[in-house]
């Protein structure tokens, strides 16, 4: 089947990042910024998780941004609600700062265009755990823009996350394509290469690579943005 849509990851594929690095910068401007009102910063870190693990066990009955909302005000009370409009002025404002602790790749930008000039249709299949001003961002960091993109997936449209396969399967009934037209390239043996048990191709993107179980990435396509593009127009080719 000809391939027709690429899915791109975004933290670590297309925006390079230390994920400590990262995690350290952001957390610790958002308890610096949720202090004064009275978010203790340790106990804000610990309910986050506990909600970003809420999100990823998330059986689909609700969009992820109400099964976390649901697990953070079950820990702040109801009244956590109310201070949503200063959780979304830090991600427009302190957050940016956070560009800082990622790195920049401008192949990223150029493969992407590389890619809808060849008439391919992109989509961005980023794990849904930030809300979309916060995802926004980031793309921008990457050199690109949300337009970009055929489909963001953010916290607010999705109901799975990765590794569920149920989220690959929500982002093809979106594009309304099967999965032998959809290429999915992304940095994590485990969360991204799962989407070839879907029949998508696949390919590891190396620059950042994280391979939490040691797993035998000989059997992938792999390698940089210029072997990505090499990969992709020798199949178009071949197609």
């Amino acid at each position: 089947m000809r391939t027709t849509t690429v899915l791109f990851d975004l933290d670590g594929t297309l925006l390079p990042m230390d994920q400590e690095r990262f995690v350290r910068a952001y957390f610790g401007l958002l308890g610096r910024k949720m202090a004064p009102l009275g978010y203790a910063p340790e106990r804000l870190l610990k309910v986050i998780v506990d909600g970003i693990q809420a999100m990823v066990q998330n059986d689909g009955a609700a969009t992820n941004e109400d099964v976390f909302l649901n697990a953070f005000c079950a820990a702040f009370g109801e009244r956590a609600r109310e201070d949503m409009p200063h959780f979304e002025a830090f991600y427009r404002n302190e957050f940016q700062q956070v560009k800082d602790a990622c790195g920049f790749d401008p192949r990223a930008a150029q493969t992407v265009r590389t890619l809808r000039a060849m008439g391919l249709r992109v989509a961005l299949a980023t794990n849904p755990l930030f809300p979309r001003v916060a995802t926004h961002s980031r793309i921008r960091w990457a050199g690109l823009e949300p337009e970009d993109f055929e489909l963001v997936t953010t916290y607010e449209s999705s109901r799975f996350c990765k590794p569920n396969l149920r989220y690959y399967e929500e982002i093809l009934d979106q594009l309304q394509v099967q999965p032998g037209e959809c290429l999915m390239v992304g940095n994590d043996a485990d969360e991204d290469m799962v989407a070839e048990r879907l029949g998508m191709r696949v390919f590891l993107l190396t620059d950042c690579l994280i391979n939490r179980h040691e797993q035998d990435i000989s059997r992938w396509p792999r390698g940089s943005f210029d072997a990505l593009l090499a990969y992709v127009q020798e199949a178009a080719a071949q197609e």
